[in-house]
This record gives structure tokens, C-alpha cells and sequence, in this order.
């Protein structure tokens, strides 16, 4: 049983190395193309049965939101999921070729998404860790990303502010244990040293920010 899982585990691994072969190539061309975000609205229907019809996921963080998002940022989160350097099966098959056949289907979605305005509301934390989290962040995040973590197309950066705490300490977790391995060593190794209650309190202040 061991083996059996140890061998299961082992080929995601192979399998998902091979996938990201031409992932440099792939997001270098969807970054180039000329998107059209009326086709993109076409495209993002499928997304809509998860993420909404504004983009704003789900308050409890099983979703994220994804509206506003730079649009930048969101070419390459779809290029992750479909060459393996994200995992999530939703994603994964959505983000395939299947749904999205080329760099100009994925650059169309995503300036589509970039131009929505969400109406669903953040899911924020409880408060109890929030100033723990504002310092925690202001000391070892706010370098990069901003105090309130606005994103930066230009420099690739996700738009943080507002997003659900559920999801962002999710991402946090799983970025600090080695489970999103598309997040830099910098960041792995920054999450590694804040502790569960910095964690929490950084997704609450992010949750809250507009």
C-alpha cells in the first residue's frame, strides 16, 4: 500500500516536471498577444460555474476571487495549472487544451477577468490574529508586494487586497510545507519562518484591504 502510494506520488511528480517544459515559451506568447476581451467573455463562461459571473469566488475561500486580477497574473496561473505547476483538478481541467487551445485564448480570458468588478464580499478572518498579521506583513511582505497589496501588472504581482483569508491562508500553508511549488524558494522560505498565527493574521489583513 505504501509503495503502491509512494509510486503514485512519484509519477505526479515526473509527470508534472515534463509538463512544465514549455511553460516559459507558452506564457511569453500569451503575453504577447494582442487579447481581445469580448472573445475572452465568451471563454470565461466556464469559469463563471466556479469563480461567479463577477469573479469573486467564494466567501469561505474554497474559491478565490480572481476579478481585477492583473491580467498578467492571471495568464500565468492558467499556464500553471495546465503545465502541472499548480494542482488543482478543477484547474488543471478547465486551464487544459480542451478549453483553452492557445496562448490567445488564454490572453483573451484573462483581460476579460482583469476588467471585471466583483460584487461578491471578502471573506475575512475572525480579528483575533489581525495585528499580529499587519505586522507580520508590513515587516516581511510589504517590500514586494505593497502595504496593502494592490498587485502590479507590470512586475507580475497579484492583487492580494481583498482577496478571501481562506484562500490566502491556504496559499500561505501550502506554499510554507512545499505544496505550491511554482512560489519562489524567497517566499517558501519567508512563510517557513512566520508562525500559524502570523499566517492567519496576514490573511485577515489582506481579506480586509479594498
Amino acid at each position: 500500500m505504501v509503495l503502491s502510494a509512494l509510486a503514485a506520488v512519484s509519477g505526479t511528480v515526473v509527470v508534472s516536471a515534463a509538463a512544465r517544459g514549455g511553460s516559459g515559451a507558452e506564457l511569453a506568447a500569451a503575453l504577447a498577444t494582442a487579447a481581445d476581451a469580448a472573445r475572452g467573455a465568451e471563454l470565461y463562461r466556464n469559469c463563471a460555474a466556479c469563480h461567479g459571473v463577477d469573479g469573486g469566488g467564494v466567501a469561505d475561500g474554497s474559491i478565490p476571487a480572481i476579478a481585477g486580477q492583473p491580467q498578467p497574473v492571471l495568464v500565468k496561473q492558467l499556464i500553471d495549472f495546465r503545465r502541472g505547476a499548480r494542482l488543482d483538478i478543477r484547474m488543471e481541467h478547465f486551464a487544459d487544451r480542451r478549453h483553452l487551445e492557445s496562448p490567445q485564448d488564454i490572453a483573451d480570458v484573462a483581460a476579460y477577468t482583469a476588467a471585471l468588478r466583483r460584487t461578491t464580499p471578502a471573506g475575512i478572518g475572525s480579528g483575533a490574529e489581525l495585528a499580529t498579521g499587519s505586522r507580520a506583513w508590513l515587516d516581511s511582505c510589504s517590500g514586494c508586494h505593497g502595504a496593502t497589496g494592490q498587485g502590479d501588472a507590470a512586475r507580475k504581482l497579484p492583487r492580494l487586497a481583498g482577496q478571501h483569508a481562506g484562500y490566502l491562508e491556504r496559499q500561505l500553508l501550502d506554499t510554507a510545507d512545499g505544496r505550491r511549488s511554482s512560489m519562489t524558494a524567497i517566499h517558501r522560505k519567508t512563510f517557513k519562518r512566520l508562525s500559524p498565527e502570523q499566517i492567519a493574521g496576514i490573511a485577515d489583513y489582506l481579506s480586509r484591504q479594498q
